[in-house]
């Protein structure tokens, strides 16, 4: 498959959305890295170099919010491509504004998120 140099992390506090979409992104030919602890993302974005984040707004310690802001301000990640998925309609508006190329709503659509994961990473 011609995806399977492309690298996909994966950063939520649930362990059933990251097993999902690990399912899914997997059998679309993607190399998944999923991390339930948001303090321990920052640095394997840095180590393993992905080619987009799926990220969750609300978890504890370092939301998602702060993770984006860190992310944008390091030259070497500042570029990743980031889709936020937030039960929280409301939270579009703070996750674009921070720097989420994508807004994406929980529950969500298994073709929506398979649709944004190709049309951000070709």
């Amino acid at each position: 498959m011609a995806n399977e140099d492309k690298k996909i992390f994966i950063c939520d506090d649930d362990q059933g959305i990251l097993d999902v979409l690990e399912i899914i992104l997997e059998s679309q030919g993607y190399m998944i890295f999923k991390e339930i602890d948001s303090t321990l993302l920052f640095n394997k974005l840095k180590e393993e170099k992905g080619d987009l984040l799926l990220l969750d707004l609300w978890m504890p310690v370092l939301s998602g919010h702060e993770l984006i802001n860190i992310i944008r301000k390091d030259p070497q990640t500042k570029k990743l491509p980031i889709i936020v998925l937030s039960a929280s309609r409301n939270e579009k508006d703070m996750a674009l504004n921070a720097g989420a190329n994508q807004f994406i709503s929980k529950p969500f659509d298994m073709d929506e998120i398979i649709t944004s994961v190709e049309k951000i990473i070709k």
